[in-house]
């Protein structure tokens, strides 16, 4: 391999090296050690040393199967992307993919290493190959190209990833925090675009229950706390993507 090129994925490549003893681990064993153990103790432990322990045996014996720490973590964030449940299509392409986020959404909060990797590291394994089989089945009737459909899947798991790396990472107590802060730069004067702004209020309830502007402002005037809102602003991703809700007018 040459400067400048990536390592095959593992999963183009034998279960395990020809070389050496018969298998006495798989794939599957290995990856879910290693997903035990950044569940419990985070991704910062996981290591070919450490599988290894838990598993009872020597690190060098893991190489005949995962060869780098980074092939362990496209095993890990792939084999997590096998706890998605596929229904067949109802017919309602958004709301199909808008219920897809979700369980993906409690799958990442399930795993809180998760979301990071896969912002950083959107790798693709044969559960990533599947759950977009079932997205391009869900809008196999839909008129968009199929790059359109594409960048609908990554956006769906990339903000769906952000959203839950927030959440994590203090959502609610961090808004807090910098709506003060926001409130304490309004009363200065100095901005008057944004105090003009968030003098408008939050704004009117569309039809349905959901604001119809972009959800800025909550009570008061003041940034609203997206978490409670994902669904909504995942819905609109999605049709600026792909066009407009099944029967919207």
């Amino acid at each position: 391999m040459t400067a400048g090129q990536s390592a095959p994925s593992i999963w183009m490549r034998p279960e395990r090296s020809a070389v050496g003893r018969p298998a006495q681990r798989s794939r599957a064993e290995i990856t879910c050690a290693a997903v035990g153990i950044a569940d419990r103790e985070g991704l910062d432990t996981v290591s070919m040393r450490r599988v290894a322990a838990e598993l009872g045996t020597g690190a060098a014996s893991l190489y005949r199967y995962v060869e780098t720490r980074d092939e362990l973590l496209d095993l890990m964030i792939d084999a997590v992307g096998g706890e998605h449940q596929l229904p067949g299509p109802s017919g309602d392409w958004l709301a199909d993919l808008v219920a897809i986020g979700e369980q993906s959404r409690t799958i990442l909060r399930r795993h809180p290493w998760l979301p990071g990797l896969v912002i950083a590291r959107p790798v693709i394994g044969p559960n990533g190959i599947a759950l977009l089989e079932h997205v391009l089945a869900v809008l196999e009737r839909h008129p968009a190209d199929v790059a359109t459909k594409l960048e609908a899947f990554a956006m769906l798991n990339g903000v769906t990833a952000a959203f839950v790396q927030y959440e994590l990472g203090g959502g609610a107590a961090l808004q807090e925090r910098n709506v003060a802060y926001l409130q304490h730069a309004v009363s200065s004067g100095e901005h008057p675009r944004l105090a003009e702004l968030l003098s408008q209020g939050p704004p009117a309830p569309a039809e349905g229950g959901h604001p119809a502007g972009d959800g800025v402002c909550a009570d008061g005037g003041v940034p609203a706390d997206p978490v409670g809102r994902y669904a909504h602003l995942i819905t609109r991703v999605l049709s600026g993507l792909l066009g407009p809700a099944p029967g919207a007018a």
